[in-house]
């Protein structure tokens, strides 16, 4: 099987009512998608939609062999890890507990973890500069910690596929570039599908293998950053002007 991630006529929106119609795409283990597109285009729709945060309005996603209406809860917790947009406001819980959650679908009934659950733990927090708040109170942090915090929870699942919402929210540019190296070492050395969505288009660019554009009710491009990165499609996706797009193209961020 060439795919592990792939969505066949798969169309999503709110309360059984059709946002995005017809999409088809695929990732591969080792592969980063990352999906670009103006505000509210529905980029968080979809990956609520591939994790089952959100009920499909029809179509399919495989996830390996199996599609994910029939894999039970615990597998897909084993299978997929999440971080989306909403905060997460654990009570009463250290930044250690919160990282630990990710083991969770591993331990036995009793939800002990193992010494190799600790381990995994440790790495993950020493992963995104976190080891010195292992102690400190979750809901004591700023917005850039917290992010740091449930990303090593993400981590630390070690995952096949993981699906991340704007995770550069919150993170200033010296951990938005560790956290693409993180991303890149858990797609080609852990042999991870990664799944993203960005509204910064430069760093789209930087860090993926496919690219995946959202407007209206369609997709209106899914490609390689060389195929995707053009002058035409990006005007046409952002709605922007010859002016602006040389501001961006002089810049390096978009290819030619």
């Amino acid at each position: 099987m060439d795919y592990y991630v792939k969505a066949s006529k798969l169309t999503v929106g709110y309360d059984g009512k059709a946002l995005i119609n017809d999409m088809d795409f695929e990732v591969k283990k080792g592969e980063i998608l990352t999906l670009i597109g103006p505000n509210g285009s529905g980029k968080s729709t979809i990956l609520k939609t591939i994790t089952r945060q959100l009920e499909k309005i029809s179509g399919a996603v495989y996830i390996g062999e199996n599609e994910i209406n029939e894999i039970d809860y615990k597998e897909m917790a084993k299978e997929v890890s999440v971080l989306l947009t909403e905060r997460v406001r654990p009570e009463l819980m250290t930044c250690y507990d919160v990282v630990a959650l990710g083991r969770y679908p591993f331990t036995n009934r009793m939800g002990i973890l193992s010494e190799e659950d600790k381990r995994i733990v440790e790495e993950s927090m020493e992963m995104v500069g976190i080891r010195s708040l292992s102690n400190r109170d979750f809901q004591k942090l700023s917005d850039g910690q917290r992010q740091r915090v449930l990303l090593a929870r993400a981590i630390c699942q070690k995952p096949s596929v993981i699906v991340l919402d704007e995770p550069t929210s919150y993170l200033d540019i010296k951990y938005k570039v560790e956290l693409f190296e993180i991303l890149k070492k858990m797609a080609k050395k852990e042999n991870a599908a990664v799944i993203l969505s960005l509204h910064e288009i430069e760093l789209a660019e930087k860090i993926s293998d496919k690219i995946m554009c959202v407007k209206g009710d369609k997709i209106s491009c899914f490609g390689t950053v060389e195929e995707v990165f053009k002058k035409d499609i990006i005007k046409d996706l952002f709605d922007i002007n010859d002016e602006e797009f040389e501001m961006y193209f002089s810049k390096g961020i978009l290819v030619d």
